[in-house]
């Protein structure tokens, strides 16, 4: 007759009620595993009389002092804030950072196919972009805490803004100017960076709504003004496409007297292209924007700023908790930082007199 089933570490995890990562490194001596939960874990292991398998013994241990990064696009803005902010937070816990760029179709393909082989470090940040179901099992195969910042990406702990509510701020601006033929310059390119909705990719293991559209939608029905999908156009992240979006709006026949950009570096780009085209900014057309780049107080930019480097700082806090096994076991809700209008030039109501 077959025995009774194995312990494993998931059913000392469970009895502890900590995640299977924070077990191994209880069980290890890990040293930012704080006293408590280590005694926990071992008094879980003892009830179970559970035998660390040597794969169990191999993920357990020593620790590496480093946090691995995974990032798409790290010359940008807001991948660079978002590194800034983690940074200083793994410092002050004297945790290393390493990072690895995940940048296009084949480089991201190629490192999570070697992923495996990559245990020697002990936390993964994922920066604003989501992980598919295979990537997914990848990273759960190093046997260490993920945590996310820029936005929700799959099971893991995260932080971000709540997008829905940022493209209301921006809406709710320009319909209380009196605009009610706004447009939209949503970006499409699951690459760019990672400003809100447009850094989630469609391989979300949970895909969520694009929050900003579908603030678009909602404001104007809140106003009682039908949305007109004529007004919306998408395009690639950044200055280039939003100059060719803005042109999109311009060649209809009735273009919108308002236009909210998913983000700064697109609304700038839509900006560039009104003035080529002769028009005043915000007297014969509002633009209006999402993150508070540097950029967007240079150029007077009405926009609704995030706080970039805070979502950093909050998701290495979340880290170092991590590792000290302080957060429990299962999904903690997803960290939403606020948002705020910020008033500037590009904005005005309708027709306004230069």
């Amino acid at each position: 007759m077959p025995g009774p089933p194995r312990v494993t570490l998931d059913d000392v995890a469970r009895r502890a009620g900590v995640s299977t990562a924070t077990a191994s490194r209880a069980l290890g001596d890990h040293p930012h595993v704080a006293a408590a939960t280590r005694a926990r874990v071992r008094e879980a292991a003892e009830a179970l009389d559970y035998v660390a398998s040597p794969e169990a013994t191999r993920l357990a241990g020593g620790p590496t002092g480093r946090v691995a990064v995974l990032v798409p696009h790290p010359s940008r803005w807001f991948f660079g804030e978002l590194l800034e902010g983690l940074e200083a937070a793994l410092r002050a816990a004297d945790l290393d950072l390493v990072i690895f760029r995940v940048g296009g179709p084949e480089e991201r393909a190629a490192f999570f196919a070697r992923l495996p082989a990559r245990r020697k470090v002990d936390a993964v940040v994922v920066l604003a972009f989501a992980v598919d179901e295979l990537e997914h099992a990848r990273l759960a195969s190093l046997g260490v805490d993920v945590v996310a910042a820029g936005g929700r990406v799959a099971s893991y702990p995260s932080v971000g803004i709540d997008d829905h509510v940022a493209g209301r701020q921006a809406m709710d601006h320009l319909v209380h100017l009196g605009h009610r033929r706004i447009g939209m310059i949503a970006v499409g390119d699951t690459q760019r960076s990672g400003a809100g909705p447009s850094g989630k990719d469609v391989g979300c293991l949970a895909p969520e709504p694009d929050g900003r559209t579908s603030a678009w939608r909602a404001a104007l029905g809140d106003a009682g003004i039908a949305p007109d999908d004529e007004l919306v156009v998408t395009v690639p992240w950044g200055g280039e496409g939003g100059a060719d979006g803005m042109a999109r709006l311009l060649g209809l026949r009735s273009p919108p007297t308002a236009v909210f950009a998913h983000d700064d570096e697109t609304a700038l780009g839509a900006i560039r292209t009104l003035r080529r085209a002769g028009l005043r900014v915000p007297e014969d057309l509002s633009v209006i924007g999402v993150d508070d780049h540097p950029l967007a107080a240079l150029t007077d930019l009405t926009t609704v700023a995030q706080p970039v480097r805070a979502q950093g700082r909050r998701a290495g806090e979340l880290v170092v908790a991590a590792l000290r096994g302080e957060l429990a076991d299962g999904l903690p809700p997803a960290e939403l930082l606020p948002t705020r209008l910020v008033l500037r030039g590009t904005t005005s109501p309708p027709g306004a007199p230069r």
